[in-house]
């Protein structure tokens, strides 16, 4: 899809949602508009009616109290002629009475000890009718007894007489009567006239509002039904689905005032007719009843001198269905006329609008195919012009990187096929692991050692690390994924046929950017021809020690053998034992026997027994043995050991010959007397003993041959005594060092481990000293 295909698409999308977004609103309001005006409409019918019926009751009231008047004249003239006490009047009297004053009929109530009666009636069916339950009835007759002003607000109210407005007669419910009440004291019983005839009942139903309803409904096509509600007896247990009810039968208590109930949901409506009621206000239902969508308003209506009530009102919805179709009919078509003008024009406008994206992706695709040439025309200074700017110092800033990273690439390609080759081309085996162990690459050296290459590694994992090593190969990778960095270790490793190979491996981490290890890069290297070179030098210098040994015994033996066998022969010859003689030969006999001694522990030192001892005590010993001696010769001994114990691993007779030995040195290096040092130390968990003299020192070119056998720069010396020594410093994981200036004395530093499990010597145990 092109640029300005997608453009006009944008532009059209974008107009039909905002012609969707109007039209949805519009039809929001206009159904809120239409829903609105319905139940303004509604609210007014209910308050025409509600003042129809309020002008009635103005009217019904006026005729109803001429009524009463009449019905009180009545009374006044029925008192005259009926005597006092109501044992002496009977019903036929009443009935002439009721002819002769032009009335329906004439009752008479009397009081009981809880109820008002009617005692007698010109009607039968009135007699001993109870009126207990009559309500404000009831409250009207006891304050007429009591001889008050009658306090009812309903019906109409003279002096000593009541009225009680139009009602349905208890007797006979088909009629409507009009009652009067009237007692002066003067007599035990209320005198009741009352008018009974169905001109009555019509007045009553033409004052009604049946009349206004119709002709609302006729108005309005859209009203269904109105109906005036009782809210206090709305909705009672004995109230039927078509809201009769056959209890509540009076107009004053009838659940339906006037108006028909045919649209009616009991529970429903009277929920909504006690809110109303409640809240002051209409309340309002959208609900479906007898297949059809209605609204229901439920409108309070408040009278003075009467009880409240609820008007009902239901308007069949479809009227403002057909509004809402109409006007969405209307908007629809106006909206695709528009949508099919904006379609055009934002297709002619996204062609002026594109052309230019249409250069600029041209020039991005000429790009991206590595043609940078020739630049943008740019004829504007807008955004696109700007952009087009961008582009074209992009293309040429493009063009040189291009042509660094041709040159680059060039480069790296060398570099890399020189790099391989070299890493081929060496003889140590390089092989790179990942963190799990899988080979990922490996060289021309590794695959000839091990015999396995990168893509048998691929197939079948190998095992190169024997278990006997493997817990040290655990470790080091542990230590160089810690950030240790760790020499190179001779260890073995398994060839693909399986047999040992010796090597030197060195091992490195590669990380990530963030400091991660990723892999080990191994480089091993055949240490078995060289470890065989090894083997054969070491043998050809014991041969070589052993070759000096011998001839070094054989000169120094030689010297006193001469001299015994000189002897030996003078005494031959002059058959006489000199003592003298003796004495020489013997000497000679025990330098023989320190020969060889020496030459022994050279050759065959014996089994040593380690004891957990203080080297300050060791060299302490030695001082006390050496102290007389050193004192013939006018020489002091300077100590300068720590508080510290510094307690070493050692054969301690071993240590003393050693301490002996380097101190008798030090002795026989100064014949005119001076001060031997001695100092001890502890670092680096070594205990070091320095033992400086101040002598004659040994020549620069002696120090290297010192510690040979039979070198020596001492007339009676043999050069085994250093020698010995170095080896039993040896033997203690130790080392012994000389250092002399020529001419300003010497300096021997005796350097042990401390005492530890891990400091042991090998082949060597504790002897532990209770």
């Amino acid at each position: 899809m092109s640029i300005k295909t997608k453009l006009s698409a944008i532009i059209f999308g974008s107009v039909l949602l905002i012609l969707s977004l109007n039209l949805t609103l519009n039809l929001y309001a206009v159904r809120n508009n239409l829903r609105n005006e319905s139940l303004s409409n509604m609210k007014i019918t209910a308050m025409q009616i509600a003042v129809s019926v309020e002008q009635s009751s103005y009217s019904s009231n006026y005729v109803q109290h001429k009524i009463a008047q009449n019905l009180r004249m009545t009374s006044i003239l029925a008192s005259l002629e009926l005597d006092p006490d109501i044992k002496n009047v009977d019903n036929r009297q009443l009935q002439a009475l009721a002819i002769k004053l032009g009335v329906s009929n004439i009752s008479l109530l009397v009081k009981t000890d809880n109820d008002i009666v009617v005692a007698k009636s010109s009607d039968p069916t009135e007699i001993g009718l109870s009126t207990k339950g009559m309500g404000y009835w009831y409250v009207a007759f006891l304050e007429l007894f009591a001889g008050q002003r009658v306090s009812v607000d309903q019906g109409q109210t003279m002096d000593n007489f009541w009225s009680g407005p139009f009602e349905y007669s208890t007797s006979n419910p088909e009629y409507i009567d009009k009652w009067g009440y009237y007692y002066d004291g003067t007599s035990n019983y209320i005198i009741d006239p009352y008018i009974r005839s169905t001109a009555v009942s019509d007045y009553v139903k033409i004052m009604g509002p049946d009349e206004i309803i119709q002709d609302s409904k006729a108005v309005n096509p859209g009203i269904l039904e109105i109906t005036g509600f009782n809210p206090k007896t709305f909705g009672s247990p004995s109230m039927l689905p078509d809201g009769s009810d056959p209890i509540n039968v009076k107009l004053r208590n009838r659940p339906i005032h006037y108006g028909t109930y045919t649209y009616g949901n009991v529970a429903q409506d009277k929920t909504a007719i006690r809110e109303a009621v409640n809240k002051g206000e209409p309340v309002t239902l959208d609900t479906e009843i007898l297949g059809k969508r209605v609204l229901k308003s439920f409108i309070p209506i408040k009278q003075a001198g009467a009880e409240d009530y609820v008007i009902s009102v239901v308007m069949d919805y479809s009227l403002i269905s057909s509004v809402i179709k109409e006007q969405l009919f209307n908007n629809i078509t106006t909206s695709v006329l528009l949508l099919i003008i904006f379609f055009l024009a934002s297709y002619i406008m996204a062609g002026f609008v594109t052309r230019p994206i249409q250069d600029i992706l041209a020039k991005v695709n000429d790009v991206a195919k590595g043609k940078f040439e020739p630049p943008l025309n740019v004829e504007s200074r807008d955004e696109l012009g700007q952009l087009a700017h961008r582009i074209n110092a992009m293309t040429s800033h493009l063009l040189q990187h291009t042509n660094r990273l041709g040159q680059t690439l060039e480069e790296n390609r060398a570099v890399k096929e020189h790099l391989e080759s070299v890493i081929n081309g060496t003889s140590d085996a390089i092989h790179t692991v990942d963190m799990d162990g899988r080979i990922i690459s490996t060289n021309r050296a590794f695959d000839e050692l091990y015999g396995w290459s990168a893509a048998d590694a691929l197939v079948k994992p190998p095992y190169l690390v024997p278990a006997t090593v493997q817990e040290q190969e655990d470790n080091r990778l542990r230590q160089l994924k810690n950030g240790l960095s760790l020499p190179p270790v001779e260890t073995v490793r398994l060839k693909r046929d399986g047999s040992i190979v010796e090597v030197s491996v060195s091992t490195s981490v590669i990380r990530d950017e963030e400091g991660q290890p990723q892999s080990f890069v191994h480089v091993s290297r055949d240490m078995t021809e060289r470890n065989r070179i090894e083997e054969l030098l070491r043998r050809s210098e014991k041969l070589t020690t052993v070759g000096q040994l011998a001839a070094g015994v054989a000169h120094e033996i030689r010297n006193p053998l001469t001299t015994l066998r000189g002897f030996l022969q003078l005494q031959q010859e002059k058959k006489v034992l000199v003592p003298l003689h003796i004495d020489l030969m013997l000497s000679e006999l025990d330098r023989i026997n320190l020969i060889v001694s020496e030459f022994l522990i050279l050759a065959k030192p014996q089994a040593v027994h380690f004891q957990l001892r203080d080297l300050r005590h060791i060299v302490g010993d030695v001082i006390s043995l050496l102290d007389s001696q050193a004192h013939l010769f006018g020489i002091e001994f300077a100590t300068y050991f720590s508080d510290v114990p510094a307690m070493v691993h050692c054969e301690e007779n071993q240590l003393k010959q050693v301490f002996i030995n380097v101190i008798k040195n030090a002795i026989e290096a100064m014949p005119d007397g001076g001060t031997i040092t001695l100092e001890e130390q502890q670092k680096n968990n070594s205990v070091v003993i320095v033992i400086s003299d101040e002598g004659g020192g040994v020549p620069e070119d002696m120090l290297p041959k010192l510690g040979e056998p039979f070198f020596t720069n001492k007339e009676s010396g043999t050069g085994l005594g250093l020698m010995v020594s170095q080896r039993i410093i040896q033997a203690h994981k130790g080392s012994l060092e000389i250092r002399s200036e020529y001419g300003r004395g010497a300096q021997v530093t005796i350097k042990l481990p401390e005492a530890g499990e891990n400091n042991l010597p090998p082949g060597m145990y504790i002897e532990r000293s209770e």
